[in-house]
């Protein structure tokens, strides 16, 4: 009879850095559910760019004609001021203008509109170069790093749609306390999804300075 009380209590005092895990562990199916899917629709991206390479040219006359392949030559000498963009478009464009807010209006919201960024950033990155191949080296980590932030928040997205709609599958009263506590859970995915998005751009940045050459001159 007192064995609840304890559980509830020791959650209550988890360190911060442990509620991630938390919420990871007891989510597991959908936290490895969001990895296959959102690393599958890149994945079928990439196949697409690569089988019909008109959808890859769209996409970089589509970058061209924004100014982000411009902006990337421009910056791509100075790697400190390159990693900030980076970050700086994968938190608002991505993180939040996909993911987060949306899914802050409509549940599960972010989880579509990521869907098609995936689609579209393996139909980008889709090599149809020699010097593409090789690119692809590096950026392959950066990928999977960047992904794995975006999971992260998708997975937020996820309790934040589920504590909404059937709050007392959380414990909550009413969908007002279940959309809070979604919030909170969102709230503390988000934190290492920044660590992520950091260390990623960091690497895409310099990766793509001081990387991209030497094997270029070492494989071509």
């Amino acid at each position: 009879m007192t064995s609840a009380p304890v559980r509830t209590k020791q959650h209550s005092h988890l360190p911060r850095w442990r509620h991630p895990v938390r919420l990871i562990r007891g989510n597991a199916r959908a936290y490895i559910w969001l990895n296959i899917a959102a690393y599958g629709l890149t994945a079928v991206g990439f196949v697409l760019g690569i089988v019909f390479p008109g959808l890859q040219a769209a996409r970089v006359d589509a970058l061209e004609d924004d100014g982000t392949a411009g902006l990337v030559q421009d910056l791509v000498l100075t790697p400190p001021l390159f990693a900030l963009v980076i970050l700086a478009v994968n938190i608002g464009k991505v993180g939040l203008g996909f993911i987060i807010l949306p899914s802050l209006v409509v549940p599960f919201a972010g989880l579509g509109l990521f869907a098609y960024f995936a689609v579209e950033t393996g139909i980008t990155l889709a090599p149809t170069s020699p010097i593409a191949w090789v690119q692809l080296i590096p950026h392959s980590l950066t990928l999977v790093i960047e992904l794995q932030a975006y999971i992260l928040l998708l997975l937020g997205a996820w309790l934040l749609g589920r504590c909404w709609l059937l709050p007392r599958t959380v414990g909550a009263p009413n969908r007002r306390r279940g959309y809070l506590r979604g919030l909170r859970s969102t709230g503390a995915l988000a934190v290492p999804a920044l660590a992520l998005l950091i260390v990623g751009a960091i690497w895409e940045a310099y990766s793509l300075r001081y990387f991209i050459h030497p094997l270029a001159e070492w494989l071509l």
